[in-house]
């Protein structure tokens, strides 16, 4: 007899026991919402992240916040949102055959059976297009940064079967929004932006190296590369590297944004931002355990509060 498919109320082997979707959400809709990666908001905040950087940085460059801002700081996170679960659909389409055989991945909604494929393609236009809705708003300029960006998202899923640095493509893709909304509020692109998008890279190469290790093995198996199992036991000296990139750009970006018109004072309380987020990849790397999945996804979480904290230092500025 042919094995039934899950119960739509089946939860996905790596979500938090607690989330909102296995708790709430309809159960006709809640297949979807996994494989949007609702049930794991981890993955909209570090995609959103940079993009209130973009922002606040960019405010801070031309000292001219306007009521714009507030509809383009609210829209890049349901952008972010919906951008996200379209591009965790189209890997996971992708990913399909890849994820039956990973024990952590096996459980999601298409491997499972819970959704089929053209059911996962309609859902990722859907998303998509009501991302695109809020994208028109934009400027021109934005709006065509935007567009482009959907080339990264297309090329990152088959990153992994060609190169041993996947996350790079996830790092540029990820931090797109610092240059889109950056250029939503001042017009056009500036070097700043540039050098806040290198320091958000390097950031996404820190956290998704960490994350990596949780499937070292598994991957070896099915021939899937990633940073973790190229560095292997040398990932700690790559993910130092990779926090002082982080910080480096990312101060390099304070200064040319704020040196223009901002006040010394604001330039110090917006430099503290990378120096913070730096201490807090350093407590991170104190905690690296690279051979127990739990602790790494546990640090690989705690990124959300890394990308905080730069965030509010840069409203601090904006005050100052």
């Amino acid at each position: 007899m042919q094995d039934m498919p899950p119960s739509p109320d089946a939860p996905v082997a790596d979500a938090p026991s607690d989330n909102w979707v296995d708790l709430y959400a309809p159960s006709f809709a809640r297949p979807y919402l996994r494989l949007s990666r609702a049930d794991r908001p981890i993955g909209t905040w570090l995609l959103l992240l940079p993009c209130w950087w973009g922002l606040a940085l960019a405010i801070l460059y031309d000292q001219s916040p306007r009521w714009e801002d507030l509809w383009i700081f609210i829209g890049s996170g349901i952008g972010a949102f919906l951008m996200r679960g379209a591009g965790c659909t189209w890997n996971d389409i992708t990913d399909r055959n890849f994820d039956a055989q990973v024990a952590r991945t096996r459980s999601r909604p298409i491997p499972s059976g819970q959704v089929s494929v053209n059911g996962a393609l309609a859902w990722m236009v859907i998303q998509a297009l009501l991302a695109a809705c809020i994208l028109f708003t934009f400027n021109i300029a934005a709006i065509s940064l935007g567009v482009l960006s959907l080339l990264l998202v297309t090329v990152y899923p088959f990153a992994k079967r060609f190169t041993w640095w996947p996350q790079v493509f996830l790092g540029l893709a990820f931090n797109w929004g610092a240059l889109l909304i950056w250029t939503a509020h001042t017009g056009s692109l500036g070097a700043p932006a540039l050098l806040l998008y290198g320091a958000g890279i390097a950031w996404t190469l820190f956290y998704d190296t960490i994350y990596a290790h949780q499937d070292t093995e598994d991957d070896a198996l099915i021939g899937v590369k990633s940073t973790a199992r190229l560095f292997g036991d040398k990932s700690p000296q790559w993910l130092r590297r990779f926090l002082m990139v982080t910080v480096g750009l990312m101060g390099l970006a304070v200064i040319f944004s704020a040196m223009p018109n901002a006040s010394a004072l604001a330039l110090v309380i917006a430099l503290a931002g990378p120096w913070a987020m730096g201490w807090h990849m350093a407590w991170q790397l104190r905690g690296l355990d690279l051979n127990n999945p739990g602790k790494m996804l546990q640090l690989f979480r705690a990124n959300r509060d890394t990308g905080m904290i730069p965030l509010l230092f840069f409203a601090g500025a904006l005050l100052a």
